[in-house]
């Protein structure tokens, strides 16, 4: 490690330095980084970020070290159904097969061959579109495929000192019952309506019945034994992810806060285990409009799909990257401002010396800034979004030439503008213009706006600055403060309470178009 690389202070860096610190692979083992996905529902931007977080730190790392990593990422489909999520079709279908693993729950979309790979697909897409290097591992895949064996013998080895372990943690009513093994029932498939009635490490079974009942659903009373390989039973969760960390010798996996308990109960049954927990950042979670946490099972928060109708992926990135440890508002007002920080963040890199770069977000958004794309158009998503409110239009090509004659270096930018547009048409049909609502001017406010149509009639549109003192020069012959004639522009002419600088939205659409729709309201 170099003096300069040493200094690095960007977040993943840091992580990348505690890694070096505190793991050191035997041998040629790469060195592992793991994130985990529970296909219960659509991956949300949560489950998106914890992917593109673990990945900047793993290029941080290998920047650093020049060692061989790996990035898995592992899907619970081993998981069984608890509850229906609301945002899926066909929610009776899925009532009948509460309890059952998620890779045997039908698809209710009708595209994949169960519930589990549909929502595996769905991920798969998002990390595969931007082009993220790892390997995806199905739990259902590694217990048939006996990764899990030697751990899950230890664990039935050890099962009192596990319980030992967790019990302690449990309302009183659900100790006497509780096993770190959920056996799958042959006869219905249900692995939630099962329970352990006997343990028997020298056979490496378990004794089961399946009594219980998920939601409606009542197990079928079968019982038996069971080998715990073989993908007859699974473990939970906190007991999963100590198995995962044992069986792949994982070196590196973030949680969120709320798994803070979850991941300390999961170290020490590591180490029961006989191998360490890896080393892991804690970070805040995304919050919906409301301040509650975005979730999967109540189709609570903003999914990946949703993000990337309205913005382009790598602003959602950006957005992500940005201090993984503070908490983060997510709704759709702040989806243009962070398209316009990603944008700027863009422009600024080329002047960024190349010592410093790694410094920069878009250097670890874009493969240790291999793939950095240019842009350097005063064109931003704003602006966009200004014109398609100004013109009413749908036309993306009569918007993409607005944009052009705007600023002349946007062609040189065809592709990112256009992509904008098209984008800035979806955000604009789905959520301004439904809410949008001209309302006609008051006297006064027809006054000001003679006088404002009469002084641009006879400005130079050229000078910005001079377009810009108009409204100013209005309001003071006026005698009302800026601010009070702005809010009224806005709310007359574009339905909304804030708007565009006037002056450069008056060179984005041409004088002659602005004196038309404000001519327009002088008639409503």
């Amino acid at each position: 490690m170099t003096p300069s690389q040493a200094e690095f202070r960007a977040w993943p860096f840091q992580e990348a330095r505690t890694i070096i610190a505190q793991r050191q692979p035997a041998g040629d083992r790469p060195v592992l980084f793991e994130t985990g996905f529970g296909p219960s529902g659509l991956p949300h931007i949560g489950t998106f970020a914890e992917v593109a977080r673990t990945e900047w730190v793993r290029q941080a790392y290998g920047y650093l070290t020049g060692q061989p990593t790996r990035l898995l990422a592992f899907s619970d489909d081993m998981d069984g159904l608890r509850k229906v999520p609301l945002n899926v079709p066909q929610p009776q279908m899925l009532e009948q097969h509460l309890g059952k693993p998620l890779h045997v729950v039908p698809d209710p979309y009708g595209e994949s061959t169960s519930y589990s790979a549909y929502m595996n697909a769905k991920l798969k897409a998002f990390l595969d579109a931007y082009g993220f290097d790892y390997a995806f591992q199905s739990s259902c895949a590694a217990y048939r495929a006996g990764h899990f064996d030697e751990g899950l013998q230890i664990l039935l080895d050890k099962v009192a000192d596990v319980r030992a372990i967790i019990l302690p943690t449990l309302n009183e009513s659900r100790r006497a019952v509780w096993s770190p093994f959920f056996p799958v029932c042959p006869d219905c498939g249900s692995v939630y309506a099962t329970r352990v009635t006997g343990y028997h490490p020298e056979r490496g079974t378990v004794d089961f019945v399946c009594d219980g009942q998920v939601g409606q659903v009542p197990g079928c009373g079968a019982c038996g034994e069971l080998p715990v390989t073989g993908g007859h039973v699974k473990v939970g969760w906190k007991v999963d992810w100590a198995l995962r960390w044992f069986a792949y010798q994982v070196d590196y996996e973030m949680y969120g806060k709320d798994l803070i308990d979850s991941a300390r109960l999961s170290g020490r049954i590591v180490r029961l285990m006989g191998r360490r927990p890896p080393v892991g950042l804690t970070y805040e979670l995304f919050l919906d409009e409301e301040g509650r946490k975005i979730s999967k099972s109540v189709g609570r928060g903003v999914t990946v799909d949703a993000w990337t109708r309205y913005a382009p992926l790598a602003s959602l990135l950006y957005f992500i990257y940005q201090n993984p440890r503070r908490a983060k508002r997510l709704h759709w007002d702040i989806v243009p401002r962070c398209v316009d920080d990603y944008l700027a963040a863009l422009r600024r890199y080329p002047e960024v010396p190349a010592a410093e770069r790694p410094e920069q977000d878009v250097w670890h958004l874009f493969d240790r800034g291999r793939r950095v794309p240019e842009y350097g158009a005063r064109v931003d998503f704003t602006t966009v979004n200004n014109l398609i409110a100004a013109l009413g239009t749908d036309s993306e090509r009569v918007l993409v030439d607005y944009l052009e004659r705007y600023d002349p270096s946007a062609r040189r930018y065809r592709d990112t503008i256009t992509g904008l547009v098209q984008k800035g048409l979806n955000y604009y049909r789905d959520f301004v213009l439904p809410g949008m609502e001209l309302r006609s001017p008051s006297s006064d406010e027809r006054a000001m706006l003679r006088d404002l149509h009469e002084r641009l009639a006879v400005a130079d549109e050229a000078d910005e600055e001079t377009l810009q003192a108009i409204p100013f020069d209005v309001a003071r012959a006026a005698g009302i403060q800026p601010r009070a004639l702005f809010q009224s522009f806005y709310e007359v002419v574009f339905g909304q309470e804030r708007g565009p600088r006037f002056g450069s939205f008056v060179r984005l659409v041409g004088k002659d178009k602005m004196l038309e729709m404000l001519a327009s309201r002088l008639q409503a």
